[in-house]
């Protein structure tokens, strides 16, 4: 059910907002289980930590940000 909470929209605009809804719906049942949990490798955090910290010793602050 959809209920209008604010403003006057009329015949059209609510069936556009249905239509866009029940394709939403539709797409998503016809998904494979797993699909909408992809992650793209740009959004991966684990990809900016791919390498080991430097030991601790001199000048490894200049080599905590910045990759050899």
């Amino acid at each position: 059910m959809i209920k209008v909470i604010r403003g006057n929209p009329t015949p059209e605009e609510l069936a556009a907002a249905l239509a866009v809804v029940r394709a939403r719906a539709a797409a998503a049942a016809t998904a494979p289980d797993g699909a909408d949990q992809e992650r793209d490798a740009w959004s991966d955090p684990s990809r900016l930590a791919q390498s080991r910290l430097p030991a601790p010793g001199p000048r490894t602050w200049a080599h905590t940000y910045w990759p050899r």
